[in-house]
């Protein structure tokens, strides 16, 4: 008898922790999908007045680690530098170069160069572009 109760309780055990783990792998927080930006920091100009007429979207392919998106006026491209929850944007992106009006490219490219770090939250809905402690740009999940 004695056997038996040790044997369901190693059992629940191994159960338990299959189960935990397996909720801890299907937790959405996978960076692969379109974030469309809704919120910059630093700009003196208000968000809407920086992109007036379309949004910032980042296209985030991480299984082949490519990048690609628009800034509300040129598109760009390129491999997608990332360990972890360290990312990096500031080496190879290409870009279009159409004549953009305003200051809602250039504050995106740059703020887009400082970040070091993203994070996930919402449930996959948020992405935060990070640069030490402080969130600089936050995105929207649109499409996975």
């Amino acid at each position: 008898m004695r056997k038996i109760f040790i044997l369901m309780t190693m059992l629940t055990v191994i159960v338990a922790a299959c189960t935990a783990k397996k909720g801890m792998t299907t937790k959405k927080d996978d960076l692969s999908g379109t974030w469309e930006l809704d919120y910059i920091s630093g700009p003196r100009i208000a968000f809407d007045g920086l992109y007036p007429n379309k949004k910032p979207f980042l296209k985030v392919e991480a299984d082949s680690n490519r990048i690609s998106g628009n800034t509300s006026c040129n598109n760009f491209f390129g491999k997608l530098n990332r360990d972890g929850h360290s990312i990096s944007f500031k080496d190879g992106l290409g870009m279009t170069k159409m004549a953009c009006p305003g200051q809602g490219e250039s504050t995106f490219i740059s703020t887009l160069e400082k970040i070091n770090k993203y994070d996930i939250t919402d449930e996959g809905k948020t992405l935060h572009l990070i640069m030490g402690d402080i969130a600089l740009m936050r995105f929207k999940r649109v499409a996975k």
